[in-house]
């Protein structure tokens, strides 16, 4: 039905059209058409989807005016009269297209048609309900901006433009979705983004051969290289505005999407992952003690059961003798090696884990923390599990909780599972290979030709002023730039 009428237009015949319009809606209840006549003789029409467009501005901004104000021109009434001298609110356009006005009434805009007259009247007036602006809840600080992103794409523009005040702020918005048509806007600094980065962006999008768009995940995986097949992010994502507008300032682009609170930001690094906004607020040197701890912690995240393992069961001689024999009291009576042990606990606590975030809140944290603490004491005291490897998993899942960004926790943790399973076939040798292909993993990938990397490898010494350390802002190579 669609691709009937792409090239159809209006006819000059008011019954025509409206016949025409229900049909294509198929009379559904929420759409809503209203007949008026003009100075008492001029049939005109007015159709909008109802919690599409707000009533209030249908009601005193468009048929107010249209009823007084053509009393007072008289008899010439015509589109591009209510276009130019009846209608003084909201974008007013004309359209002949048939399909375009009605991608215009599914975004929240009301047609207005006239009889005699083959153009109809485009009034943007959106009306639905928004989400207010609220507090982050996935990268939340102590000190700094507490506003995040909603689910409007304009809203979630003008928090960037706040911050941004320069001339220089170019925004693009491009339809992506055959069924969803969904807004997807672009946002970057001119002058200060790679043109050439711009251009491919843009190419990449306009052609987009996707039927729907619901979310930033169908623009990651549209923007990744076919090549580059990984499960670590290489675009970064946030619904901190603060966070946006420092991307964009560093030549980064932003790519908002219609009806998500999460804001792409392109190209993205393997630091970008470990950072957050909070340190830029802080005292550097608090700042940099806490991006030690991060690393630290994830260096735990991934390798701390398979660290114990390969101990546990290669490396005993390392240990010192006093440890040594309160493991092996500990672990007398567990009737299953270290791996089963782990991979045991560590497979019970991701349960845990996503029950709580899938369970209602009021009772999904309680659910989380007496599971564990529960389960945990059970097994030790059924002789399962050994009270280190509870203290070992328990750690390494708090360590989890301190990556920023969750996107980069999921494989930290996927890469914990493999390097057991070398630490339990080869011991130190099975971690130092495997962390060797990890590396050179990493330094294989590009975000948008931008090693992601950088500026680790390939080094740059320029950029080392807020790579692992922040070095204090007066010392930042953009200073003064213009």
């Amino acid at each position: 039905m669609k691709s009937q009428i792409d090239q159809q237009l209006f006819s000059d015949r008011l019954d025509d059209n409206k016949r025409l319009l229900l049909d294509l809606m198929g009379n559904s209840t929420d759409f809503i058409s209203r007949d008026l006549k003009l100075n008492g003789y001029i049939p005109i029409a007015l159709f909008y989807l109802e919690g599409m467009v707000d009533i209030t501005a249908v009601q005193e901004g468009v048929i107010s005016s249209l009823l007084d104000r053509a009393q007072q021109l008289g008899g010439s009434i015509n589109p591009e009269t209510i276009q130019q001298h009846i209608l003084n609110m909201g974008e007013v356009g004309l359209e002949l297209n048939i399909a375009t006005a009605l991608d215009h009434l599914l975004s929240g805009s009301l047609l207005l048609l006239l009889e005699g007259h083959c153009e109809a009247v485009v009034v943007h007036l959106p009306g639905w309900e928004d989400r207010a602006i609220s507090e982050s809840s996935t990268q939340s600080v102590v000190r700094g901006p507490q506003n995040s992103f909603n689910e409007t794409l304009r809203t979630n523009t003008t928090l960037v433009r706040r911050r941004v005040k320069d001339i220089r702020v170019r925004l693009k918005t491009i339809q992506i979705g055959k069924l969803t048509k969904t807004d997807v806007a672009i946002m970057y600094v001119d002058g200060v983004a790679d043109p050439k980065l711009v251009d491919d962006l843009i190419r990449r999008l306009e052609h987009a051969d996707y039927k729907n768009i619901l979310e930033g995940e169908y623009i990651e995986e549209l923007l990744l290289e076919k090549k580059q097949q990984t499960i670590f992010p290489v675009v970064y994502n946030t619904d901190r505005p603060d966070t946006i507008a420092a991307g964009m300032l560093e030549a980064k682009i932003a790519i908002f999407i219609d009806g998500t609170p999460f804001v792409l930001l392109v190209p993205s690094l393997f630091v970008d992952f470990i950072q957050s906004a909070e340190d830029y607020y802080q005292s550097y040197f608090y700042s940099n003690l806490i991006r030690l701890l991060r690393y630290t912690a994830l260096i735990i995240c991934m390798m701390g059961p398979a660290i114990y393992i390969a101990l546990t069961t290669y490396h005993q001689d390392m240990l010192p003798t006093q440890l040594l024999l309160s493991l092996a009291a500990q672990r007398e009576g567990v009737p299953f090696p270290a791996f089963f042990e782990a991979l045991l606990m560590e497979i019970t606590f991701e349960i845990l884990r996503e029950a709580g975030i899938r369970m209602p809140r009021t009772v999904g944290q309680a659910v989380s923390i007496v599971g564990t603490i529960v389960i945990g004491q059970a097994a030790v005291e059924a002789s399962i599990v050994s009270a280190v490897m509870v203290i070992v998993v328990a750690i390494t899942a708090i360590s989890s909780f301190v990556i920023p960004s969750y996107g980069m926790s999921i494989p930290i943790r996927i890469c914990r599972f493999g390097f057991m399973i070398l630490a339990a076939s080869f011991g130190f040798l099975g971690l130092t290979v495997g962390g060797i292909i990890l590396i050179l993993h990493l330094c294989s990938l590009h975000s948008f030709g931008v090693p992601y990397m950088s500026p680790y490898a390939p080094y740059n010494k320029s950029k080392q002023s807020d790579a692992i350390l922040r070095f204090p802002i007066r010392n930042h190579s953009n200073k003064g730039e213009q």
